[in-house]
């Protein structure tokens, strides 16, 4: 692979990393921490959601984020030919 199209692979890497750790971000702190007394005005299943979300739903989200990030370096590694089928 050419030096320009190992750039473009790596740039769409962080480009994908940036993405997911901003969303995993928001999740962890955001919801948990910084917009929990806002989400504690909904409830689920008798649950605060800024409680829920500090407790189990930024778990959930993390797990989701990890096969998001298998799915999108799969098609990347395909894309670029670097795939290891």
């Amino acid at each position: 692979m050419s030096d320009n199209r190992m750039k473009e692979y790596w740039n769409k890497n962080l480009r994908y990393l940036a993405i997911l750790l901003s969303v995993w971000f928001i999740v962890s702190y955001g919801c948990g921490i910084l917009f929990a007394d806002a989400l504690n005005t909904i409830q689920i299943g008798g649950f605060k959601l800024g409680f829920w979300f500090a407790q189990q739903g930024a778990i959930y989200v993390f797990v989701i984020l990890i096969f998001v990030y298998i799915n999108w370096m799969n098609k990347l590694d395909k894309e670029y030919g670097v795939d290891e089928e």
